[in-house]
């Protein structure tokens, strides 16, 4: 046993990553990018999960690690940085990739940067940055591209600079008449400087020497303009795989990335063996998606979205890509990373070995009570955290069984932020297009277009009765002997203390009857007909749990009892069938999209 763990420490600490950390056991990286958290200000909190306390940064947002777990890229553009970008940066001797360009960081270029060996690629550009360049920049002979354009820099330049540079926009460095000096595709000459004085004016020339050098400058002119030409394609190129862009003659908006993989296109279609029919995983309104096997053995699933280059799959892949990205919960979809070409958008997701709910209710065998409990609670504090610990807020708008996933374990990961909407704390609702699935939607938003995060609550009460049932909403309708919506028929036999009616044969009876009526409750409070009677989700999550049910339960029964309609025979609950009912709306689950 003594040398079996002996052997294990030995590999453990013989890893790459263990090689950084310090007599104290703490990572090395962490520390150098802790110091550099603490100098800047975020007032975004993009940096807010860098914790001090981590093995290793490699879960960080902006980070991307190498395969041995060591920090490769620090990216975090456009991000409202402020403050100064601290020496420690010196010590992540493994970057390759600092991108933090359109901030708005200040102080001097940190010489520490000199010690960073392995770096192909420093853009500081539209910063605030003073003081001279450090001269240890330009022995940096893996440098490939450095942009430190629109800074306050001042003093000479180095002798040496990258293969292209660019540091237009210091006026300390380059006037007009210089400007042209200041950016380029190829190494400087060593003696360089842009600040060095005018000098003696060179002898009279022959007539010769005059119009040799007058040819030489104009092929150097042309020369030249085609190698900036060249440059400036290639800069768009990049810029444009670098941030998504919704491009708009009027308006340009970032799509935030965070900590998400930028994949190839063919990396793609390798894994998943060029689209192929066999392994589709599902179908959506706006794609399908398959399994895929990565190369180094990692499963995903692969969404890929049709009409990649309509405007409608471009909205639909920033949405995904924006909202998985901000929201980090283990009850969430996690984006594992993204592909955009000019005719397609596929996004990456973990796989999920389980499925949906949706579909491990039909298969076999059933889900056990507990384990429908258990995705009732997940999928809650899935939600919640959208809904409440999220800034902005977010609304899902479309949740369903088939939006929740299984792990492994079984725990519900809710995914499908496709039709999601950020929402600022201040604001209650959001008007947009009616979107979303039959049988699911809120009697406020189908009739005006309003979501809020109350829509989500709704959703989630016919989730629950699904969970109870074995059936979706409208498959429910489709019985031979139910009549109506699901929603009447549950207020029904709860009315009549018939729930076993309701229960899915599926579970043949194993189930606890006290945990089915109180799970039937919530379903009900959370889809009474008007919105600020629904219980926030963080209620809702207190009363699966077994807190403060039985008071809201009472409490809603006594504001129905009060708050009846007065038309004979209508009641509120009545007014939402009407607008639910499979026989006078569709016989078939279908996915709402486009104006109402």
């Amino acid at each position: 046993m003594e040398a079996l763990l002996l052997l294990v420490l030995l590999l453990v600490f013989s890893s790459p990553a263990a090689a950084l950390l310090s007599p104290k056991g703490v990572n090395t990286e962490v520390q150098a990018l802790i110091v550099i958290k603490n100098l800047l200000k975020d007032p975004h909190g993009v940096l807010k999960n860098w914790d001090q306390n981590s093995v290793d940064p490699c879960s960080w947002t902006m980070i991307t690690c190498s395969p041995e777990n060591l920090v490769t890229s620090l990216e975090a553009p456009s991000q409202h940085l402020s403050g100064l970008l601290a020496p420690s940066i010196g010590n992540l001797t493994n970057l390759e990739t600092v991108l933090l360009q359109n901030n708005n960081i200040t102080g001097p270029i940190p010489e520490e940067i000199g010690k960073l060996a392995n770096l192909k690629t420093l853009d500081l550009s539209s910063n605030q940055f003073y003081g001279e360049i450090p001269s240890s920049v330009g022995h940096l002979e893996s440098l490939q591209y450095l942009d430190l354009s629109y800074n306050n820099l001042s003093g000479p330049m180095p002798g040496s600079l990258a293969r292209t540079y660019n540091i237009v926009g210091n006026p300390l460095i380059c006037d007009a008449s210089r400007e042209q000096d200041c950016y380029g595709t190829a190494p400087m000459p060593m003696s360089y400087n842009l600040n060095s004085s005018q000098g003696a004016q060179p002898p009279a020339r022959t007539k010769g020497h005059r119009f040799a050098a007058a040819f030489g400058a104009t092929v150097g002119c042309i020369g030249f303009l085609l190698l900036a030409a060249g440059f400036l394609f290639w800069r768009r190129r990049r810029r444009n795989r670098q941030i998504l862009l919704d491009v708009d003659e009027q308006h340009i908006e970032n799509v935030s990335l965070g900590n998400v993989k930028r994949f190839q296109f063919r990396e793609l279609q390798a894994a998943t063996d060029s689209f192929n029919c066999k392994n589709i995983l599902g179908k959506g309104g706006f794609g399908n998606v398959y399994r895929g096997h990565l190369p180094d053995g990692t499963l995903v699933a692969v969404k890929r979205l049709k009409d990649g280059n309509a405007a409608g799959g471009e909205l639909q892949f920033q949405t995904e890509v924006e909202m998985i990205s901000l929201a980090l919960h283990r009850n969430l979809l996690r984006l594992y990373g993204f592909c955009m070409t000019a005719t397609e958008r596929l996004l990456v997701y973990p796989y999920m070995s389980n499925g949906s709910v949706a579909s491990r209710l039909k298969g076999k065998p059933p889900l056990d009570w507990t384990t429908r409990k258990r995705i009732a609670v997940g999928a809650a504090r899935g939600l919640l955290y959208l809904h409440e610990q999220c800034d902005p807020k977010i609304i899902h708008r479309d949740v369903k069984a088939a939006n929740v996933l299984l792990d492994d374990c079984c725990e519900a990961v809710v995914g499908d932020f496709g039709l999601a909407k950020m929402l600022d704390h201040r604001e209650s609702h959001v008007t947009t297009a009616v979107r979303g699935t039959v049988g699911h939607i809120a009697p406020e938003y189908l009739s005006t277009g309003q979501s809020s995060d109350k829509t989500d609550v709704f959703g989630f009460g016919i989730l629950l009765l699904e969970l109870v049932t074995g059936q979706t909403a409208l498959e429910f309708g489709k019985s031979s002997n139910q009549k109506g919506a699901m929603l009447d028929w549950v207020k029904k036999m709860h009315q009549e203390e018939k729930l076993e009616v309701l229960v899915d044969k599926g579970l043949q009876g194993s189930y606890d009857r006290i945990e089915l009526e109180e799970m039937v409750q919530v379903a009900l409070l959370c889809t009474q007909y008007l919105p600020g009677h629904r219980p926030r989700m963080s209620d809702v999550v207190r009363m699966l749990e077994g807190d403060g049910l039985a008071e809201r339960w009472e409490a809603s029964q006594r504001a129905d009892d009060s708050h009846k309609l007065k038309l004979p025979g209508l009641t509120l609950g009545r007014c939402y069938s009407d607008l639910t009912d499979d026989s006078s709306l569709l016989v078939q689950a279908v996915e709402l999209s486009g104006t109402r």
